[in-house]
């Protein structure tokens, strides 16, 4: 059976540049089946998923649901749910954890504040505190919006889970269902594709230590598309694994070419030239979907600048 994902390997898609993006994540527990769209097409009251939409947008933030592996009954009980946010802007990084037996104290945040990586008012509207766990693997497992993300998607959060890896969790949405498995990892937000169980376990591993790893990542989610293959780009040219250490000054030019500044923590500065290009041969983006070319983030070129260079 031919599916967008199998096309998508066979094809050898790159990845990089492809992640969602948001600079804060706000995630919260919902059983049950998951619809299309889960905030308004799941179990959470659909009033309150459109209200919740209109609060994060143009924040910063994006919300998802998010269950744990296994059976998803939901036999309509006020239980505890589980509630993370997470802000992925290197120098500010965070991951606070909350509980709620009801999901409408989430209005009360300031999703504004939210975007911009103050933690205050999860603390003030949920009782938020740092969450001293494991990093969390969230791994997409929504088969109503793309097959491959049930097909690949829940299996491997099921093998995560039976395996004893701590911080697993299915999520609604992450996007790029043709790179199914796909998996974002918090706090530092960095997304991957074709994810297998190994190679997540090792992603989880260097994340408690705090590095990345760049094998089948999509980028990181605090940049913008340009900007996440700019900054693996720089990380492969000079061998920085560091979660930290790498920001995204600016990104200047717009579709289908931009420069981007990346900056390291100890003074350096890269230009990075990205190109947007078409994946060919066509292939669907989902499964269903008819044959198109998805845009592609090509590194051109990676220049090492100094201060003086840049002042001029």
């Amino acid at each position: 059976m031919s599916t967008c994902s199998t096309a998508s390997r066979e094809l050898d898609e790159p990845v990089a540049g492809t992640a969602a993006t948001a600079r804060t994540w706000l995630l919260l527990e919902q059983s049950g089946p998951w619809g299309p769209k889960a905030l308004t097409s799941s179990h959470l009251d659909p009033a309150l998923g459109r209200a919740l939409e209109a609060a994060a947008s143009g924040t910063g933030v994006r919300i998802a649901l998010i269950r744990r592996s296994g059976r998803h009954a939901d036999r309509g009980t006020s239980a505890t749910r589980q509630v993370y946010a997470a802000h992925t802007v290197p120098g500010s990084t965070w991951l606070h954890t909350a509980t709620t037996t009801d999901p409408e104290r989430l209005l009360d945040l300031d999703f504004a504040a939210l975007g911009r990586g103050h933690s205050g008012t999860f603390a003030t509207a949920l009782g938020g505190r740092p969450h001293e766990g494991a990093p969390l693997a969230l791994v997409c497992t929504n088969g109503r919006r793309d097959r491959c993300c049930a097909l690949l998607g829940r299996p491997l959060a099921a093998e995560l889970a039976l395996s004893g890896v701590q911080g697993v969790w299915e999520v609604t949405h992450l996007g790029g269902h043709r790179f199914s498995p796909t998996v974002l990892v918090l706090p530092h937000g960095y997304a991957y594709g074709r994810a297998e169980a190994h190679a997540v376990k090792e992603v989880l591993h260097s994340a408690r230590e705090g590095r990345v790893v760049v094998e089948g990542c999509r980028g990181s989610s605090a940049w913008g598309r340009p900007g996440q293959a700019a900054e693996l780009a720089v990380r492969t040219e000079v061998g920085e694994y560091a979660a930290e250490t790498l920001t995204v000054v600016r990104t200047d030019g717009t579709a289908p070419r931009w420069e981007v500044l990346v900056a390291h923590a100890d003074g350096r500065r890269w230009r990075v030239e990205v190109a947007q290009g078409s994946s060919l041969p066509p292939r669907a983006e989902s499964c269903g979907s008819a044959l198109g070319s998805p845009a592609r983030m090509d590194v051109v070129a990676v220049r090492e600048v100094t201060m003086a260079a840049l002042a001029g």
